[in-house]
Parts: C-alpha cells; sequence; structure tokens
C-alpha cells in the first residue's frame, strides 16, 4: 500500500511541477502516448527486419532466417512490452527505452534497449 501511495505522490509531483508548462508537457504526454501505440502496432515488423540484417552483416542466408528469425521474435516482445510500459506510463515523461524508438526510423540498425524510466529532465 505504501508503494502506491508514493507512486501517486510521485505522478502528482511531476505533473504539477509540468503544469508550468501544458503546452510542452501535453507533447510529452502525447508524442509518448503515440510512440506506444506504434511500437504496440508495428512491433511484429522486427522479424524481417532482423531477418534482413542479420543476413546482410553474416553474409549467411540460412543463418539470417533462423538467427534473425529468433531475434526478431525476442524484439517483437520487447517492443510491444516497451509500448506497453510507454502508454501506461505517457503521463511521466521519460526518455525512449528503445532505440530506435521506431522499427522504421533506422532499419539497418539493431534494435537496443537503454535505461528505463530515466526522466527527461535528468541528464
Amino acid at each position: 500500500m505504501r508503494k502506491y501511495v508514493y507512486s501517486v505522490i510521485m505522478v502528482l509531483t511531476i505533473s504539477i511541477a509540468h503544469a508550468q508548462e501544458p503546452e510542452s508537457y501535453r507533447r510529452l504526454i502525447m508524442t509518448k502516448a503515440g510512440d506506444g501505440v506504434i511500437n504496440l502496432l508495428t512491433a511484429p515488423l522486427e522479424i524481417p527486419k532482423n531477418i534482413i540484417t542479420t543476413t546482410n552483416n553474416n553474409d549467411n542466408v540460412m543463418f539470417g532466417l533462423f538467427g534473425g528469425m529468433v531475434k526478431g521474435v525476442v524484439n517483437t516482445i520487447g517492443r510491444s512490452s516497451v509500448g506497453l510500459v510507454d502508454l501506461i506510463t505517457a503521463p511521466i515523461p521519460t526518455k525512449p527505452i528503445v532505440y530506435p524508438i521506431r522499427v522504421w526510423d533506422d532499419f539497418n540498425t539493431d534494435t537496443q534497449y537503454g535505461e528505463i524510466f530515466r526522466t527527461t529532465t535528468n541528464k
């Protein structure tokens, strides 16, 4: 129960702190929620992306197909999870967890996951 109260207090504190800048805070919320929805819907694109990048990086079609498929399924689960977390925590302005932010942003780059819940005010 105590953790729940602390979480509510933290969300309210961040909301009040950002109330001074309603337009930029609103933009942050909308961007984060939008990225969450996009990542939930486009997560399956990780499979063909990883098949292509694994094949191109290893010059082996069989390894690219099977290794890329496994890697793609893992990244699909990861990107879906990140999308769900971003959607749920949209009122808390944090930096993106997954890079590239959208699956198509840099199709030749492997998907990477960064620090979780690093707020935009942290440097």
